[in-house]
């Protein structure tokens, strides 16, 4: 990889122009389980292999039992996670969310996107 290079750019490009797809299709204004629906359909026509909803134990310190479980929206390739809003505007905590579970996935590269705002925008997260 080159120096400058993003990790799985070509993945995460195809994530991105299902995404495009999607929200100029559908527009805003629809839970985010529609988007959740319609981008796995796109991803899946983008020849994109993906998990959805998979459940993720959070451990705490060196508790051996897991303090609760999380589901990100999808792992695609077994390498990105993206994780889905349809709200007016991203703000920090959403950040701050999907940063927790890409170490809770222990991955290194995530996607938020929402799907909410008049224009679809997107955060590209690395760990």
């Amino acid at each position: 990889m080159m120096i400058g290079e993003l990790r799985y750019k070509d993945i995460s490009e195809k994530i991105i122009g299902a995404s495009f797809e999607v929200h100029k299709f559908l527009g805003n204004g629809f839970q985010e389980v529609i988007y959740q629906r319609a981008l796995a359909y796109e991803m899946r026509k983008a020849g994109l292999e993906f998990a959805r909803e998979i459940e993720q134990d959070i451990y705490y310190k060196e508790l051996e039992v897991p303090i609760g479980t999380r589901r990100a929206d999808f792992v695609v390739e077994g390498k990105i996670l993206v994780e889905l809003k349809a709200i007016i505007q991203l703000e920090d905590v959403h950040l701050a969310q999907a940063l927790n579970y890409l170490k809770a996935y222990k991955l290194e590269v995530g996607l938020l996107i929402n799907f909410g705002s008049k224009s679809l925008t997107f955060k590209r997260l690395v760990l």
